[in-house]
């Protein structure tokens, strides 16, 4: 789905990994929730940064392999 995600942190993938196994399939859902409820509060940051969770795990999810392979 997408060719290129940048993980800013650790902490991305945590969270990433933490919705992955608590919503399962659900995840990258539930980070778009919580992205756009942080929009709707004005908090430009964390909407960010969940759009990121969210991106990463739907890279997460992509049985393709996309990308540079080290």
């Amino acid at each position: 789905m997408y060719n290129h995600v940048h993980v800013e942190d650790r902490a991305v993938l945590a969270d990433a990994t933490d919705l992955i196994a608590h919503y399962g399939e659900l995840a990258q859902f539930e980070a778009a929730q919580r992205a756009d409820r942080s929009r709707s509060l004005g908090n430009v940051i964390h909407f960010c940064r969940w759009r990121q969770v969210e991106r990463t795990i739907a890279m997460l999810s992509d049985d393709e392999v996309t990308g540079t392979i080290h």
